[in-house]
């Protein structure tokens, strides 16, 4: 890691700070749950964006399309043009909580 400092004593690094947001990620042959990282200042949809080939996802849990676990890892990375869909799992509603009747 470097550190530069201006002449004001401000200090710079290669560090991006992000911001923690557990999700479920779809790809056509598996479903993941597990963390994705966010910078403070954008969505999502921001990050899914980025022209990086991979997606990077902590504490996750691989399921099979018939919802049996295949992995649990620490770390796996996801490529990109795998992903069909993605949900934070703040933003899920489960049945009966949507309001409709």
């Amino acid at each position: 890691m470097t550190i530069e400092f201006d002449e004001k004593g401000k200090f710079f690094t290669d560090v991006i700070t992000k911001a923690t947001v557990p999700a479920i990620i779809q790809t056509s042959t598996q479903r993941i749950h597990g963390n994705i990282y966010v910078r403070p200042d954008q969505r999502v949809k921001d990050e899914l964006d980025r022209d990086e080939k991979f997606l990077a996802v902590t504490a996750a849990t691989v399921f099979s399309l018939d919802g049996q676990v295949l992995y649990r890892c620490n770390f796996i990375a996801v490529q990109r043009s795998q992903i069909v869909w993605v949900i934070p799992e703040n933003e899920t509603i489960t049945q009966g909580e949507s309001g409709e009747q």
